[in-house]
């Protein structure tokens, strides 16, 4: 454990002497509290820099302790001070610093030593009731609740040639404060696996049919729905992604083919990623990224209609005498 304040604030830097030693019942508590936001279905990223791993602070000093636990303490130490380096930004929030050596992992059917690397942020209130044989007594610490640190990453010693496998978790992922931790202290690049593929091309599709589609077509909020819809289950009813399948038959209807194409060339440069012609669809990507397409018609504010199916059975008009439009929906039966 470290505290680990704002350099450029001038806030402290403090480092313990030693390891904590943990009870049997705390390493059991802080376990699972620790290991809960992490999921091995999701984001992998790997240690990165341009010039050499070499050069990765947190590479190196995970590299080390890996290869030799006597190592670990001092490690913990050079960490704690990278990131009081890489702390300089107004934004960052002081905090405590938690390094902890996981052994025996079970990961894909292997079992790995890990380093896990978590930041709490925020404190709470906590009530302590204390009783006693004649009285009763309420106290009040201040404290860190143990499933609410704000950013943590874990490091598994697979793929070490490569950057490792990395997961992480950051409560606040927008921002400088996102930037910092992913970038300037851990210095890490998404992997191109299933999940990402997915996840990035879903992303991608979404700005699509929201951003381009209205500034290039006449079309009208139930075309930009269906879009989305056909979309989501494209990927929902394929177990593999064909890129000039998914074209055609979700945009090349509506002449938008060529378009969507020119829009995947601008998305891929922008945010320096490539995506092949195929790849395996992430049902746990698909799962998370079909809640933001949303697939509902906001009417003024009195109605939200949403959209699933066949949208020949959803008519716009206008109505002269009042003024207003009007959508007209028809179905079977009423549930």
């Amino acid at each position: 454990m470290h505290l680990v304040g704002n350099k450029g604030n001038g806030e402290e830097f403090i480092v313990s002497r030693k390891p904590v030693e943990l009870s049997e019942n705390d390493r059991y508590t802080l376990k699972d509290a620790f290991l809960s936001k992490f999921s091995l279905e999701r984001d992998r990223y790997s240690f990165h820099h341009p010039s050499s791993l070499n050069y990765n602070e947190v590479y190196n000093y995970c590299l080390e302790t890996l290869a030799d636990s006597d190592t670990f303490h001092q490690n913990t130490i050079n960490i704690a001070k990278h990131l009081f380096e890489s702390s300089t930004h107004p934004k960052i929030s002081s905090g405590d610093l938690y390094v902890c050596y996981f052994e025996h992992c079970r990961v894909n059917d292997k079992e790995v030593d890990a380093i896990g690397i978590f930041k709490t942020e925020t404190k709470s209130n906590f009530l302590t009731v204390d009783v006693k044989p004649s009285d009763v007594s309420l106290v009040v610490h201040e404290g860190v609740d143990v499933l609410k640190f704000d950013k943590a990453c874990l490091v598994f010693p697979t793929n070490a040639e490569k950057g490792f496998d990395i997961l992480i978790y950051d409560h606040k992922n927008k921002g400088e404060e996102a930037v910092f931790w992913r970038e300037t202290f851990l210095n890490i690049l998404p992997q191109a696996t299933e999940y990402f593929q997915t996840s990035q091309f879903m992303t991608l599709t979404k700005q699509f049919i929201a951003e381009q589609i209205p500034a290039e077509f006449e079309v009208s909020k139930t075309d930009q729905i269906d879009l989305l819809n056909k979309s989501v289950e494209y990927f929902r009813a394929n177990e593999s992604f064909d890129k000039k399948q998914f074209v055609k038959q979700v945009f090349d209807e509506s002449g938008m083919g060529n378009s969507f194409k020119r829009f995947e060339n601008e998305f891929t440069e922008n945010n320096d990623i490539e995506f092949p012609e195929q790849f395996g669809i992430s049902t746990p990507a698909v799962k998370k990224q079909a809640k933001v397409f949303k697939s509902v018609l906001k009417l003024d504010k009195n109605f939200h209609v949403y959209i699933h199916g066949d949208k020949s059975l959803i008519e716009k008009g206008f109505d002269e005498r009042s003024g207003k439009n009007y959508y007209k929906i028809y179905f079977d039966e009423e549930e």
